[in-house]
């Protein structure tokens, strides 16, 4: 029996931040269901027991524990299986860095970054066209933002540090994303910033990961 099942959508950045944390730590024992977010699957009633919002990604353990919301989940798994993603315990300042980083992450670039992905990518498989001033207001969001993590990340070669930690994970997916949706000249335009992605492309874990997942996506629009 897997360790737990991974509840999520192909294409999720949310349950793209788990599985890549899960690559990283080398973890292969679980088990993933794929939920058709078009048919509604997230909002059924069974679903709806894991998760009271019915939104994307939830772990679920035999023992009955169960927890939704990528960010907490990547934290738990990194704690529980000692993923060399976290600060140590004993270092408090690292600690509190790391959860400045997280914050920065989730209230100044996941929002925009998330409302541009929706505009220019899932209104795309809806069939609806994008509200370019929303885009227009989020792209400006994100120029800010990497215009301020350029200047730091001039004297830090991660978001929390020099150590490689889930809050670099956490951006991996949207920032994938905005590559999608041709606005990749945002990043690549940015020295330190560039230099960071790169860093964390390079990766073994992540680039294998990616790479499987180009290779799936292509082979299913072949099929």
């Amino acid at each position: 029996m897997p360790a737990f099942t991974l509840y999520g959508s192909r294409g999720s950045t949310n349950t793209d931040r788990v599985r890549l944390t899960l690559a990283e730590g080398g973890f292969t024992d679980y088990e993933v269901v794929l939920l058709n977010l078009q048919k509604g699957e997230q909002k059924s009633e069974q679903y709806m027991k894991l998760h009271p919002w019915g939104r994307i990604p939830v772990i679920s353990f035999p023992s009955g524990f169960t927890l939704y919301e990528s960010r907490a989940i990547c934290i738990y798994l990194a704690r529980k299986y000692s993923f060399p993603l976290l600060p140590p315990d004993s270092d408090i300042e690292a600690t509190a860095l790391f959860d400045q980083a997280q914050s920065v992450e989730m209230t100044y670039f996941a929002e925009p970054a998330g409302r541009i992905a929706f505009e220019k990518f899932a209104k795309k498989f809806k069939g609806l066209s994008p509200d370019e001033a929303v885009v227009s207001d989020a792209l400006r969001s994100i120029e800010m933002f990497f215009d301020v993590a350029e200047r730091l990340l001039h004297h830090k070669d991660y978001m929390a540090g020099n150590d490689f930690t889930l809050t670099d994970i956490y951006y991996i997916p949207l920032i994938q994303r905005l590559f999608a949706c041709g606005y990749g000249d945002i990043i690549v335009s940015r020295e330190a910033v560039s230099a960071w992605w790169d860093r964390c492309m390079s990766r073994p874990a992540i680039r294998g990961m990616l790479a499987a997942d180009k290779e799936a996506a292509a082979a299913a629009s072949r099929g």
